[in-house]
C-alpha cells in the first residue's frame, strides 16, 4: 500500500509527522513545485518525499489537506479515481449553499469519482495531530466515517499502525455528521482530544 498527503500545510505536514515517527513511507506534494517542499519533507524524515502532484496521486490511498476550495482542482488531476481510497481529511468554514444539509464529504465524494472516500484525521487541530498518540498506555482517538467498509477498514488499519486509536462512526451521513465542522456549527466529536486504554 502506498500513500501521499496532498496539501503541506499545517494538517499535512501535522500527517507528514505521523509518517516519519513510524518509518512508513509517503509522498507529499501540493499546488508548488515539489523542491519548494523537499527543505520541510527532508527536516519532518527520511520517509517524507516531496514529489509533483501527478506523481503523488500514483498512491494508493490519498489524504486531503488541502482547504476544502481546492479539492475539486485536486480531483480534477485525474480522469478516474476508481482504485483510490481518498481520505478526506479537511474541515470547511464557512459552509458554502451548495451544501445545504449534506456532509461536506458527501459533496467531495462527488467530485472524486470511483473513489472510496473516509473521513478521517479532521476533528484534531494540527498542534496535536503531530504529536505523539500513544500517551500514559494509551492511544489518541482518530474517527472514521464512510459509506464502504472496506475502505473504513483499510484506513483503521493505517491509523493503527501509526499509533492511533480509530474509531469507526458509519456512514458520512451518519456517524459522519459528528465530526463535520459547519461554520459555526461544530460535530459533537469536533476538537475532542480522545484517548483509549490499552485493554
Amino acid at each position: 500500500m502506498t500513500y501521499a498527503i496532498v496539501g503541506f500545510g499545517k494538517i499535512g505536514q501535522a500527517l507528514a509527522h505521523a509518517f516519519a515517527r513510524k518509518n512508513i513511507n509517503v509522498t507529499v506534494a501540493s499546488r508548488r513545485p515539489p523542491e519548494t517542499l523537499t527543505p520541510r519533507a527532508r527536516a519532518i524524515g527520511p520517509t517524507v518525499v516531496a514529489k509533483s502532484l501527478r506523481d503523488a496521486l500514483e498512491a494508493d490511498t490519498i489524504i486531503l489537506a488541502v482547504p476544502f476550495g481546492e479539492h475539486r482542482e485536486v480531483a480534477k488531476a485525474l480522469p478516474s479515481w476508481k482504485g483510490k481510497t481518498v481520505i478526506d481529511a479537511m474541515n470547511l468554514f464557512p459552509v458554502p449553499e451548495e451544501l445545504e444539509s449534506l456532509p461536506s464529504s458527501a459533496v467531495v465524494a462527488k467530485s472524486f469519482t470511483g473513489a472510496k472516500v473516509v473521513k478521517g484525521f479532521n476533528h484534531l487541530i494540527a498542534a496535536t495531530l503531530a504529536t505523539d498518540p500513544v500517551v500514559e498506555g494509551g492511544h489518541r482517538v482518530v474517527f472514521l466515517s464512510s459509506d464502504d467498509e472496506d475502505a473504513t477498514a483499510s484506513v483503521a488499519a493505517l491509523a493503527k499502525q501509526l499509533g492511533f486509536a480509530p474509531v469507526k462512526l458509519g456512514k458520512l451521513n451518519e456517524g459522519g455528521a459528528l465530526v463535520h465542522a459547519r461554520g459555526r456549527a461544530w460535530g459533537q466529536l469536533i476538537f475532542q482530544d480522545l484517548f483509549k486504554k490499552e485493554p
